[in-house]
């Protein structure tokens, strides 16, 4: 379908608007601060006229929960079933349903989606989604390994294909979206096989200002023994551990800079980030048997020379190897690949706007 299509994703601290032609080029973008995850009136309509015609619009929405596995047209119905799911994601929905709501305003006759994040997993295998728990929590709560930023992991592989010359093809591509939040994802031939994200966007990776995976007896132990709130457990593990708690800084920049200084605290922090960054790599090469290429991309996925470098210098067994000097001066979307490497390395930029753009496309020509 060649339609002009406005893609919005609301985060918890800001709001980005894009506009998709018909040959998936973004023609215009435009991001901007947000409160709270409440969106401003104006700053919207300002953006959103400044696109021009809009023929349809895409919103990201980073949980679907048990009753959306695919990308769906948005109505009352919809609206009410996600605020009914907010727990599931609280940073993240509640800032979705006011982006929602404003472009409906906005828009009220353009023909709107709900494109999900965690739509691009639902495929994944039983084994790789299914936790160890009771069959009647299963089945009653809908609990499963959902897997996050699907639309990233799916650009990625899919200009990874294109960039390798091989789309279409049983590619085996292990992404990397490295972020304030961050997951790693095992995608073959196009479909996530795994992901290091789980049934909420806490699960995985040591991020920004999320812990990642914990022993779950870690926080039966801290509710039992030290008194900790749900409240508080939530908030904690949600928004202040991870980098922040490691090296005081959610900013992989300022982590670096400390390293740069010498402090203690900052190289601990990053060598707890890297040894879990390539334990989490070398489990989703496992999923496939293998690995044809390897893909770094978000804001520090791209622009952390010296966090590619030390995560891949722990990876020689897979076959990956990067070139110091590509790697220092690299623009995505780009090969740093050393030359004897038997796995490609690449760096490919961040484009969730497109992927949205496509899941509009797809729901709106069956409809």
């Amino acid at each position: 379908m060649g339609l002009r299509i406005l893609t919005v994703n609301a985060g918890s601290s800001s709001l980005k608007v894009s506009l998709i032609d018909s040959d998936h080029q973004v023609v215009a973008e435009q991001t901007f601060e947000t409160s709270g995850g409440e969106v401003s009136d104006t700053k919207l309509e300002a953006a959103v006229h400044a696109m021009g015609e809009v023929e349809a619009v895409g919103h990201r929405v980073v949980h679907g929960g048990p009753r959306f596995p695919q990308s769906v047209r948005i109505d009352p119905e919809v609206i009410r079933y996600l605020a009914s799911i907010t727990d599931l994601a609280p940073l993240h929905l509640p800032a979705s349903l006011a982006g929602i709501t404003a472009v409906r305003v906005l828009l009220p006759r353009v023909p709107s989606v709900a494109c999900f994040d965690t739509a691009f997993h639902s495929r994944m295998p039983a084994a790789a989604s299914t936790y160890a728990i009771p069959e009647e929590w299963r089945q009653r709560f809908g609990i499963r390994r959902y897997g996050f930023h699907g639309f990233s992991h799916a650009h990625a592989a899919r200009r990874a294909a294109e960039m390798l010359r091989s789309p279409g093809s049983g590619l085996k591509v292990v992404t990397c979206h490295l972020g304030s939040g961050a997951s790693v994802a095992a995608v073959w031939g196009g479909r996530s096989m795994d992901t290091t994200m789980g049934f909420t966007p806490l699960e995985g990776l040591v991020m920004g200002t999320r812990s990642g995976s914990i022993d779950p007896g870690l926080v039966l132990w801290l509710q039992r023994h030290a008194g900790v709130t749900e409240a508080e457990m939530t908030e904690t593990l949600d928004q202040r551990s991870g980098l922040a708690a490691l090296a005081g800084s959610a900013d992989m920049r300022e982590v670096l800079r400390g390293i740069s200084a010498g402090s203690d605290r900052a190289r601990l922090a990053l060598d707890v980030y890297v040894h879990r960054l390539r334990a989490c790599i070398a489990a989703m090469a496992a999923a496939m048997a293998g690995l044809d290429v390897l893909v770094f991309t978000g804001g520090v996925g791209e622009n952390a020379p010296a966090v590619r470098a030390e995560t891949v210098s722990g990876l020689g067994f897979l076959g990956v190897e990067i070139d110091e000097t590509l790697n220092k001066n690299v623009v995505a979307d780009a090969d740093i690949s050393a030359s004897a490497a038997d796995v490609p390395t690449l760096i490919i930029k961040a484009h969730e706007d497109i992927e949205v753009a496509r899941e509009v496309r797809k729901v709106l020509s069956s409809t």
